[in-house]
């Protein structure tokens, strides 16, 4: 059965995407532990990030460096922490956290969010990238 990222991925089910290409896409975590907080994820379903090809792992930092930035520019953290923990869903992906100190990658912060807010932080990353003169269609 494909991963709920997959099925995201695929349009199954509904997702608040901030960037797509071919080979990656960055969502908004259903719940964030700060506003901001996004998942990067590639679109093929590898389970172990550890597994990922280095030419993909590498598109998924560049992707994550894009986002951190826009990150940056909406929320003004002093960091934009990323984790990889990959025990509740068998699909790699990073969280990215808009963070002002360690205590805020704490996963026990995690608060379900609204689907309307979900789509509010979404535009305005996408309006950030764009911005910054990064694109990839994210409808």
């Amino acid at each position: 059965m494909a991963s709920i990222f997959t099925q995201i991925i695929n349009g199954d089910l509904p997702g608040h995407f901030i960037w797509r290409d071919e080979v990656a896409v960055a969502i908004m975590t259903i719940a964030p532990i700060k506003p901001g907080h996004c998942l990067v994820i590639p679109v093929e379903e590898i389970n172990h990030w550890d597994d990922v090809p280095e030419e993909v792992t590498a598109h998924l930092l560049a992707v994550a460096s894009k986002v951190a930035k826009a990150q940056k520019k909406v929320y003004s953290p002093k960091r934009v922490g990323v984790m990889v923990a990959g025990i509740e869903v068998p699909h790699t992906h990073y969280h990215l956290v808009p963070i002002n100190e360690i205590a805020d990658l704490d996963f026990a912060l995690q608060k379900p969010a609204e689907p309307e807010a979900l789509a509010a932080e979404a535009a305005k990353l996408r309006q950030a990238l764009e911005e910054l003169g990064y694109r990839a269609d994210a409808n």
